[in-house]
């Protein structure tokens, strides 16, 4: 299948190159912005190529040194990079990667804001004293359902102004598109790129996690073949969960996101699981971490919230 091409009604354009599907938004003055398309567009009808000719590479667990040689392939195993003492592979970041490759087009004067949502893994462009709204969806499974007829309402929404260090956002979660080894809802991660926010909320969503006969799950490789997951146990299905049983879990995840804002490599991070939350965000540079939040709803937290400085 060749790469296709749309513009939807809105404005906004679509691309798509077999499982990579885009959605792009730019503002600002409109030379400027039409060239940022055609530049985006050359751009995405060879990346596809690119990733799938070292596609045996991608699929290996990331180690100390890699041979892996193209942009978008070492951008993907540079943001794994850090998490190479559990397992990862480069594909955990490759649906951030991908946006950061795209945004690039837009860095150019002329260009108020753009944002490429890569399957819902945002990279953005902000030019000083811009901004970007963002929805938080706190049930993968829901989000896709509602996307796939045309309505999709977030449960919460952030706004990232151009002076945070933040030009990346994703989400992870054992009902969203990848297999997930924890039991997130939703794992959002902001972070200062693409890459660097998908491979972190692959390692979060995984640690949002507790030791459950009931939580079923199935080795990766019974479920697709061609997984880079090997024989993981991934999860499938997992039951109403009594509340200190969700609070453990959502802990566990908030821990290791407290670990890796404090190396630097996110800058927030908003855990949802079983209509349970907790939240991180570095608000301003004295921030001292709270403990990890269980509330009955996930939209008592995060609706209508903003950050911003």
């Amino acid at each position: 299948m060749s790469p296709q091409h749309t513009t939807l009604a809105d404005g906004r354009l679509h691309f798509s190159h077999g499982p990579i599907d885009l959605v792009i938004q730019a503002d600002g003055r409109a030379d400027a912005v039409q060239a940022a398309h055609r530049s985006a567009w050359q751009r995405f009808e060879t990346v596809l190529a690119e990733l799938v000719s070292e596609l045996r590479e991608l699929r290996r667990p990331v180690g100390d040194a890699t041979a892996l040689t193209g942009v978008v392939a070492r951008r993907m195993w540079n943001a794994c990079h850090p998490f190479r003492s559990g397992y990862i592979t480069p594909m955990a970041a490759v649906a951030g990667a991908v946006a950061q490759e795209i945004i690039a087009c837009y860095e150019r004067p002329g260009i108020i804001r753009a944002a490429v949502n890569n399957g819902g893994d945002i990279a953005l462009h902000l030019a000083p004293g811009a901004s970007y709204r963002v929805g938080i969806c706190s049930d993968l499974a829901n989000a896709t359902r509602e996307a796939v007829h045309g309505h999709l309402e977030p449960d919460a929404d952030m706004e990232i102004e151009a002076a945070l260090p933040v030009r990346g956002i994703a989400t992870s979660g054992w009902r969203g598109r990848s297999f997930s080894l924890g039991i997130a809802d939703s794992a959002t991660i902001l972070a200062a790129t693409a890459a660097q926010a998908d491979a972190a909320a692959t390692v979060i969503a995984n640690a949002v996690n507790i030791n459950d006969s009931r939580i079923k799950r199935i080795s990766a490789c019974e479920l697709k073949d061609d997984t880079d997951l090997g024989d993981l146990p991934v999860t499938v299905d997992v039951p109403q969960l009594e509340p200190e049983l969700v609070q453990a879990a959502l802990h566990a995840g908030i821990a290791l996101a407290r670990k890796l804002e404090r190396a630097g490599l996110i800058w927030g991070a908003v855990l949802v699981c079983q209509n349970r939350s907790a939240c991180l965000l570095n608000e301003n540079p004295d921030w001292d971490p709270r403990p990890a939040a269980a509330l009955p709803s996930q939209a008592n937290l995060f609706r209508n919230l903003r950050i911003a400085r």
